[in-house]
């Protein structure tokens, strides 16, 4: 049996795990654009809820422990991983409802639970993903109970199911085999179970590395290593390629040699190369082992200490906007009001000019949490609020919101910031909010979106061999080509998007773009189209996107 207390602290662990490796899960996304990261999402998902962990007794029963922990969560996700991570744990809630403590039958429910419920809120779920790894962990926890397994034997077969899934995604996903890595998701999930299992099996809690929520306040009085501020276990984040010259050799004996050393392991092979990332005091070491099986290159030594002391000034001020707003509802007003996710001082006063509310500051690279979004709609002085997400990876925390608010929230599903705009341009005041919905969501759906920004990463995905640096250029949402001049690059996006009776188009220029180079582009682009098209240029101020491109 698993009393309350242990469980508070295994989540706090587990929480504090994957904020000390989510740079090695970051390092695992595969996609090309700059964007929310997975490790970076989940650890500021898990982190809201270890600060309200922290503030639990050792009285508090597995019931109020899973509760506290499933609010916290859904309240602080963070991207698509964040609200996945809130609704497995969601399970857990479920699952433990009027239980003082969870023992093995309560263990493999609660993940089925969460599982089921992950499942259930993608439209289309797609495998070789966290949710595999996660359904995986529930069959096997479903197993060990039947086997006679106790809670903490059953937690680590639990997890020996997720990691052996985990291993498996790349065969099942093979944009995550091309690039020699597994699932970020996935072994997100793993890392913190692994955070949770050193407390439930050894009754040592995982120290976070960095001096936020979680690795001061949420862990003080819990245990001894708990009482100072959080040391950092191994010194050096050490990284490296070994170019196979046996592909015979198994590389889990590396891995078996690398977790005797160091831990965050993450080790990752095909045919030609396998990907190492580990902490460690002792990199020397590593990059000798990786020798056996090849020659190393890539090679990367950071000395953490020395990061975290210079960051700790930084890190205050995180922790300070981490802080969940309280979301005091304002006297409605009014019908209908919007609430808009926008980046840039430009398409921000766009969206305030269209009508909006409220803005929520956010978009590629900055997901805002559920109570980001939440907070905005109950400042919405409106009896229905109309929620523009404008990026995909923010659409499912906003629809998290929809529970949670005293107005009555209507989620428009929009993945780039013209189909905000449209949406709001078809608005009409007079008419309900279900004939509004419907105008506005067959306006954006028309809207050709494109996208020039740059690639954060070496890639070969979807048929493109991908260059760190290059320009990328998107054509409503998905990698359409690549170049190196930033004109060519608006034009031929532009005429790749555009149709016959295209005759309407907005050119919105970042804040990495010069008024006079976006004149420049502006005029060309005009001229290539012809006098048949209208071209309206937009300063948006928005950081990552160079151009946002609206087709009309």
């Amino acid at each position: 049996m698993i009393k309350g207390n242990i469980l508070r602290d295994a989540l706090i662990s587990g929480a504090n795990n994957i904020v000390n490796c989510r740079q090695a899960v970051d390092e695992l996304n595969v996609f090309p654009v700059p964007d929310g990261d997975t490790g970076t999402n989940m650890s500021m998902t898990i982190t809201a809820a270890a600060r309200e962990l922290s503030q639990l007794d050792d009285n508090a029963t597995a019931e109020l422990v899973t509760k506290t922990n499933a609010s916290a969560l859904l309240r602080g996700a963070r991207g698509n991983s964040g609200v996945i991570l809130s609704l497995l744990f969601r399970g857990f809630s479920q699952g433990l409802k009027g239980q003082e403590v969870m023992d093995s039958e309560g263990l493999a429910n609660a993940i089925k639970l969460g599982v089921d419920a992950a499942y259930n809120a993608v439209m289309k779920p797609t495998e070789g993903t966290i949710l595999t790894v996660a359904r995986v962990a529930s069959e096997y926890a479903r197993r060990g109970y039947d086997r006679g397994y106790d809670v903490v034997q059953n937690f680590e077969y639990m997890l020996k199911g997720a990691n052996k899934a985990l291993a498996e995604t790349p065969e099942i996903l093979p944009v995550l085999k091309k690039a020699g890595v597994v699932d970020a998701g996935g072994k997100g999930f793993v890392v913190i179970l692994e955070g949770m299992l050193s407390v439930i099996r050894d009754g040592k809690m995982i120290e976070s590395a960095e001096s936020t929520a979680t690795g001061s306040s949420a862990t003080q009085s819990r245990n001894a290593a708990g009482e100072a501020e959080a040391d950092i276990t191994f010194t050096y984040c050490t990284e490296f390629i070994v170019k196979r010259d046996d592909t015979n050799k198994d590389p889990k004996s590396l891995r078996a040699y690398l977790e005797s050393i160091g831990d965050c392991v993450v080790v990752v092979d095909d045919e030609e190369i396998i990907k190492v990332h580990v902490h460690t005091d002792h990199p020397g070491n590593a990059f000798e082992k990786g020798l056996t099986f090849g020659q190393l290159i890539n090679m990367k030594v950071e000395n953490m200490r020395d990061q975290h002391e210079r960051a700790k000034h930084e890190a205050k001020n995180e922790t300070a906007s981490l802080e969940p707003k309280k979301a005091e509802p304002v006297a409605i007003e009014k019908d209908f009001g919007f609430v808009a996710v926008a980046a840039g001082e430009g398409l921000q006063a766009l969206f305030t000019d269209l009508g909006a509310d409220q803005i929520v500051s956010g978009g590629q690279t900055m997901n805002p949490s559920t109570d980001d979004i939440l907070f905005a709609i109950e400042q919405t002085p409106a009896s229905t609020v109309f929620v523009l997400p404008n990026n995909k990876n923010i659409v499912m925390a906003a629809e998290q919101t929809v529970k949670l608010s005293s107005r009555k929230v209507i989620v428009l599903p929009t993945k780039t910031i013209p189909q905000g705009i449209t949406a709001m341009l078809n608005f009409d005041p007079d008419a309900d909010a279900e004939t509004n919905t419907e105008a506005m969501q067959a306006a954006y759906a028309n809207v050709q979106t494109g996208q020039v920004t740059f690639a954060a990463r070496d890639s070969d995905y979807d048929g493109h061999q991908i260059k760190k640096g290059e320009l990328l250029a998107l054509a409503n949402g998905k990698v359409s080509f690549t170049e190196t001049d930033l004109e060519k690059c608006v034009i031929k996006l532009t005429k790749d998007i555009s149709t016959e009776s295209s005759s309407f188009v907005t050119l919105i220029h970042g804040e990495d773009v010069t008024e006079t180079d976006a004149e420049k582009i502006s005029a060309a682009l005009q001229d290539a189209l012809g006098s048949d098209v209208e071209v309206t240029l937009v300063n948006g101020g928005q950081p990552v996107y160079y151009f946002i491109i609206s087709v009309e």
